[in-house]
């Protein structure tokens, strides 16, 4: 009898392990998720301006990254950079208490977009 309620409380305790990664596991898993929303979302800002010359607009980018916010600022840039403008996206979303934050930049062309048939 002894040795069946050893053999339960190691089984037991391996569960209880068992559980208690696979929650950690899945809390990484979410936070991987909303990480790669926000890159996906500030990298599509950047082609949108560098293509358009202006950002995706709000109705669409809500419809594919709802919990996904972004901010926009321009520069100019400097030295070697002079005569484009300094691009920086940054796009945050939470995820469970962690605040998920992705900064990205590019230089882009201040000529005019280019436009189909031009």
């Amino acid at each position: 009898m002894a040795e069946i309620i050893v053999a339960l409380t190691i089984m037991a305790m391996l569960l209880a392990g068992l559980a208690l990664s696979m929650n950690g596991l899945a809390k990484f898993n979410r936070y991987q998720l909303v990480r790669l929303q926000c890159i996906a979302a500030a990298q599509a800002e950047l082609d949108s301006i560098t293509a358009t010359g202006k950002p995706i607009s709000d109705e669409d980018f809500h419809r594919i990254w709802p919990q996904i916010s972004v901010s926009i600022k321009k520069s100019d840039g400097d030295d070697q950079w002079q005569g484009m403008e300094l691009v920086n996206v940054t796009a945050s979303g939470r995820n469970f208490r962690k605040e998920v934050e992705i900064q990205l930049s590019r230089y882009v062309s201040r000529n005019e977009p280019f436009t189909e048939g031009k």
